[in-house]
């Protein structure tokens, strides 16, 4: 599709800085910070802005790594917002470029969602458009939401109750992919996220073990009751844990222990599944003769994207393209295929317009679910991994920080950056996707799922930082 000499100034605007941002992508993959504790990217992240006349707000919603940067033309109107996040994920760490799992840290935590991309790209388009808008005299407010631990579900519902969403009239979301896409209607699921912790008796485990009360066997008889719902629970329901600590040697009976649980499942199902689970925790303190109590992390809603800002949104990756590859990146993809048994067919990718509701099931969750809700949201998925790649693994990590990450950082940008323009300059846009999220909200009024007076759990990953931070900074 070609572009109109406005569109192709705008997109020029992109290019002329990209380099920049490439290496705010590559850094924020070297940092490779945990949720919450994501304090150099997102320093970098709102100072970037900053320094490009976004006035911005830190440490929103009792969260120290979360910002709005706020940028205004003329009447200030309509508002638009872009969402990014920028934490790494636990025991992720891989070399960029390596076609083989080869950790850059052992143990280490590494950007294996695309995070750090998704985070550069949006600012590319932040900063680039806001030199567009100047220049056709556009009135705008644009609002970039740095959101911290999407990973952990914890920081837009929480952005959503401070309020920090409300005029805003439509949002433009993003992810990495391995495809060039958008996507429209109810995707993924609901997630509840929580620690149950016991406590118990310590004895010596051999003289005198009737004396103690374990709590590592209430987890363990928590787990096995939360097993046995699995043949009760509806095909769309997930219920996944973790044991975080269950004592420090076998022979003291452990008087504390303590797991961590996701729980999802679609909208209207989460609540009594949540019950359910929290019901198993109460009858294994019951059988141990226990005490248990329960921290929530986050509690999110599915996702619920605009069909009409999805089209918009399609129309300009059409207009944009797929990047072009060089024969380097064509063989690194291959040879990262072969070694992790996806097919090999290099950056072979289609461009796609996908309705999640007749699309395979995808059963992950994200906490831009909550905005869904309260503001019209379009997703732009950009292409920085190797075709095949799933979320979550060195796979994705190895490309992060490549030539084909910095190619979909552009292409996302560019397809932002004209979808921002049209929003501005097509009297019909908005309005169109207003009127379908009206019918949404109608259909589905939001109701929070997190609690007023859940604290959001600052310092939760502090002790995983500590131990890599100093081998990830240099």
């Amino acid at each position: 599709m070609a572009l109109t000499a406005t569109q192709k100034k705008i997109t020029e605007d992109v290019v002329s800085r990209q380099e920049a941002f490439y290496r705010i992508s590559d850094a924020i993959w070297h940092y490779a910070e945990l949720g919450l504790e994501e304090y150099s990217s997102s320093k970098l992240l709102s100072d970037t802005l900053e320094s490009a006349g976004f006035h911005v707000d830190r440490g929103v919603a009792r969260m120290p790594t979360a910002f709005v940067a706020t940028w205004k033309n003329g009447t200030g109107s309509p508002v638009i917002g872009l969402t990014a996040e920028y934490d790494a994920l636990p025991n992720l760490s891989q070399r960029a470029g390596v076609p083989r799992k080869d950790p850059w840290v052992p143990g280490a935590p590494g950007h294996g969602c695309g995070h750090n991309a998704m985070a550069a790209m949006q600012a590319l388009a932040a900063v680039s458009f806001r030199e567009a808008a100047e220049r056709d005299h556009l009135n705008v407010t644009l609002k970039f939401f740095g959101c911290p631990a999407e990973e952990l579900g914890v920081s837009r519902p929480r952005m959503v109750q401070e309020g920090l969403f409300d005029g805003v009239d439509a949002v433009i979301d993003c992810h990495a992919d391995f495809m060039f896409k958008t996507t429209y209607g109810m995707l993924g699921t609901a997630m509840y996220s929580f620690e149950a912790t016991f406590s118990g008796k310590t004895a010596h485990a051999a003289w005198k073990p009737w004396m103690g009360r374990s709590a590592a066997d209430a987890v363990e008889l928590m787990h096995a009751g939360t097993e046995r719902m699995r043949e009760h629970i509806p095909p769309t329901s997930r219920v996944h844990w973790v044991t975080t600590f269950a004592g420090e040697a076998p022979n003291v009976v452990p008087d504390r222990a303590t797991t961590w649980y996701f729980v999802r499942d679609l909208d209207e199902n989460l609540e009594a599944l949540v019950a359910w689970v929290h019901d198993c925790a109460k009858g294994a303190a019951l059988m141990t003769q226990t005490r248990y109590e329960s921290r929530v992390l986050a509690a999110i809603h599915q996702r619920f994207y605009n069909r009409n800002l999805a089209t918009l949104l399609f129309k300009n990756i059409q207009a944009v393209g797929k990047p072009d590859y060089t024969e380097e990146e064509e063989t690194f993809a291959m040879d990262l295929q072969r070694e992790a048994g996806f097919p090999v067919k290099g950056m072979d990718y289609p461009l796609a317009l996908v309705n999640a509701e007749e699309d395979e099931p995808r059963l992950s969750s994200s906490d831009v679910g909550d905005v869904c809700l309260v503001v019209p949201t379009g997703q732009v998925s950009l292409p920085v991994w190797v075709p095949g790649t799933p979320a979550h693994q060195w796979t994705a990590t190895a490309a992060g920080a490549t030539s084909i990450a910095h190619k979909g950082i552009t292409a996302g940008a560019k397809v932002v950056v004209l979808t921002l323009s049209d929003l501005l300059t097509d009297s019909s846009c908005l309005p169109a996707i207003k009127a379908e999220f009206s019918e949404l909200t109608a259909r589905h009024p939001y109701k929070p799922f997190l609690d007023r007076d859940a604290k959001p759990p600052i310092g939760f990953y502090a002790d995983i930082m500590e131990k890599y931070r100093s081998k990830l900074t240099p």
